[in-house]
């Protein structure tokens, strides 16, 4: 039987894990917008990986079902990369916190239903859950450990306490982080190994989406005083994730890797600290 890498977000970060872990394996790319997973896939079958593709919505239960479905239909789901999402820029905090808390949510329970012994995961969360003021243990517990289709109901997210895009995506990538932990417990069960990175300011369409939107200039002035003074590449956050989901991280799950330049320490202890 086949080993299937299952990507979630055909952008240039699942791309690049892709490439990193999909030799000699069954990539099967899936995105909201089926040309968007066609043209990875085209990029990806010219460099010489075997791929297919899929269309999904990772906020319906139903579209994540038919993509376990698809996936375990073309072999054993050895890999999953999670990098779909929306950005504060881009959604309202409604549809980011059905798209990237929820359906990250949903995503890690369903393949964490399939994923094969010695098999792995990566989950792109955002330096932006870092930069989150300390929850509650509560709160924490709630975030990683609620049911999937009740998490959307806890009072701390609901629209009267979450008003901003921007906090409610920095309230979906810590609670990506938290639930990764938690989920690392059953897939530990299914001797498989889940972890998460948050990535700084990445060059991607995404980035520069935010790069040129409304808080561009604070974006820019992130960047400008951080300790690398520079954004990062996609190739880069593809180089931990090899790490993560190869045999040099077989010790290592349930963990958040934070990669940013620096910006997180700058914005605690630097020039980005709030005054």
């Amino acid at each position: 039987m086949r080993d299937v890498i299952v990507v979630i977000g055909a952008g240039q970060i699942g791309q690049a894990i892709a490439r990193r872990v999909g030799v000699g394996k069954q990539v099967l790319l899936a995105d909201m917008r089926p040309e968007n997973a066609q043209a990875a896939a085209e990029v990806l079958g010219n460099a010489g990986y075997e791929t297919s593709v899929a269309a999904v919505d990772v906020s319906s239960r139903d579209a994540v079902r038919a993509l376990v479905e698809t996936a375990t239909g073309l072999g054993a789901v050895t890999g999953l990369i999670h990098a779909a999402g929306v950005s504060p820029t881009q959604a309202s905090p409604a549809t980011i916190l059905k798209v990237d808390l929820y359906g990250t949510a949903l995503v890690l329970e369903q393949f964490g239903q399939v994923i094969t012994r010695g098999g792995s995961g990566v989950v792109i969360a955002s330096q932006s859950g870092h930069r989150l003021p300390p929850l509650s243990v509560e709160q924490n517990k709630a975030l990683a450990t609620t049911p999937v289709e009740e998490l959307l109901g806890l009072p701390f997210l609901q629209p009267d306490r979450v008003t901003d895009s921007l906090h409610a995506y920095q309230l979906s990538k810590r609670a990506n982080s938290l639930r990764v932990m938690a989920e690392a417990v059953r897939w530990g069960k299914r001797g498989a190994r889940v972890n998460t990175i948050s990535p700084g300011i990445i060059v991607t369409p995404l980035a520069r989406d935010e790069l040129t939107g409304p808080r561009g200039e604070g974006y820019r002035h992130m960047i400008a005083a951080s300790a690398a003074g520079r954004a990062g590449t996609p190739d880069e956050v593809g180089s931990v994730g090899a790490l993560l989901m190869g045999p040099d991280g077989g010790f290592i799950t349930g963990s958040d890797f934070l990669m940013d330049g620096g910006v997180t320490a700058a914005w605690w202890y630097g020039e980005l600290a709030p005054r």
